[in-house]
C-alpha cells in the first residue's frame, strides 16, 4: 500500500513541519513580505490574520475594511485589511496573500496564561484552501501543493 506521504510527494506537495504548542494549537513558522513570524494554524478561521500592532513590522499596506472580526471569545472587533502580500511557508509561497488585521491581544493573553509564546497571527482556511492543504495531525506535518509558475 502506498503511503499518503509518497502520494503527496508525487503530486508535488511540500512537507512543512508543525509545532504543537502547550495549548494543543498547531504552530507554523512563515514569513510575510520577507519578515519571519509565528502563526497558529487555524482551519476554523476563514481568513489569515495579523495583529494590528505588526503593520510596520511586516511591511503591510493597511486599508480600511468593513469586516468585523470574531473568534476566541471576542466579537465585533474593528479590522483593517492588506492585499498582495508575499507569504512564504518554507518552500510554498504566494504573492497574492490577503490579510485581515485586528487586535490579537485576547489570543496572545490566552496563550501567555498557559506559558505559550505569543504569535504574530493566524494562518486560516483561505491559505489552506489555496495550498490544497492536507494536515497530518499524528506526525505534525502540513502539506501544501507547490503552486504552478506564475501563481
Amino acid at each position: 500500500m502506498t503511503s499518503l506521504k509518497k502520494i503527496l510527494k508525487k503530486k508535488k506537495y511540500i512537507k512543512i513541519k508543525l509545532e504543537k504548542m502547550v495549548t494543543n494549537h498547531l504552530q507554523v513558522k512563515a514569513s510575510i513580505n520577507g519578515v519571519k513570524g509565528r502563526f497558529i494554524l487555524d482551519t476554523g478561521a476563514s481568513n489569515s490574520c495579523v495583529d494590528l500592532d505588526l503593520i510596520t513590522f511586516f511591511n503591510l499596506d493597511a486599508q480600511e475594511s468593513e469586516t468585523k472580526a470574531a473568534g476566541a471569545g471576542a466579537t465585533n472587533m474593528e479590522t483593517l485589511q492588506s492585499d498582495d502580500n508575499h507569504l512564504k511557508i518554507e518552500d510554498w509561497q504566494t504573492k497574492k496573500c490577503h490579510l485581515v488585521l485586528f487586535n490579537l491581544e485576547h489570543v496572545n493573553k490566552a496563550l501567555s496564561d498557559h506559558n505559550a509564546e505569543d504569535v504574530h497571527g493566524i494562518i486560516g482556511a483561505d491559505i489552506l484552501e489555496k495550498g490544497k492543504a492536507f494536515i497530518d495531525y499524528d506526525k505534525k506535518y502540513l502539506y501544501l501543493k507547490k503552486p504552478r509558475k506564475g501563481k
